[in-house]
């Protein structure tokens, strides 16, 4: 796979890869996630313009993946990370977020951040074999605490989230 910044005409795909790949939500009894709206093409478009969304493409330079980063508190804190699920567990989503934290670490960013689910198996069990590890509640710096009051209010908490954090050479 080759992992590039996302074009402009691919926005609507990731919206769709996305949606596709959150329908393992459903089958997981979480059908609310399965339906709640990937960001719109506006939303990911700013994400591109500052360079903070790539892609995972596969032969035909045809996008499978992408990962879409922010900065908060000084860290890249990973958004989002959808892969279709017809190229599910062949190590594309690693190999999205190794290359953001090669980045990251080239950059001197100290840490990755991001909020999962903590239970569910392709979230935080996950992330911790990519090297992040759970924060407890003294831990939250003010942004990370910003997006889990927001994920709260979006009714995300029904089940049960965590933020977690890999901390970077």
């Amino acid at each position: 796979m080759r992992i590039r910044q996302a074009a402009e005409n691919e926005l609507e795909l990731l919206r769709e890869i996305e949606l596709a790949a959150g329908e393992a939500f459903r089958e997981y009894g979480m059908p609310e996630v399965a339906d709640h709206e990937p960001p719109t093409v506006e939303a990911l478009s700013g994400f591109r313009q500052a360079g903070r969304i790539w892609t995972a493409a596969d032969p035909d330079d045809h996008p499978v993946a992408y990962l879409l980063t922010d900065e908060v508190d000084g860290n890249v804190h990973v958004e989002q990370v959808s892969v279709h699920p017809g190229y599910a567990r062949r190590g594309i989503g690693r190999s999205l977020i190794e290359y953001v934290a090669g980045r990251s670490v080239a950059d001197g960013v100290p840490a990755l951040t991001l909020t999962t689910f903590l239970e569910v198996p392709w979230n935080a069990p996950y992330y911790r074999r990519c090297g992040f590890r759970v924060l407890d509640n003294s831990e939250l710096t003010p942004g990370l605490r910003a997006i889990r009051a927001h994920e709260a209010a979006l009714g995300l908490d029904e089940w049960p989230r965590v933020c977690m954090c890999r901390d970077l050479p």
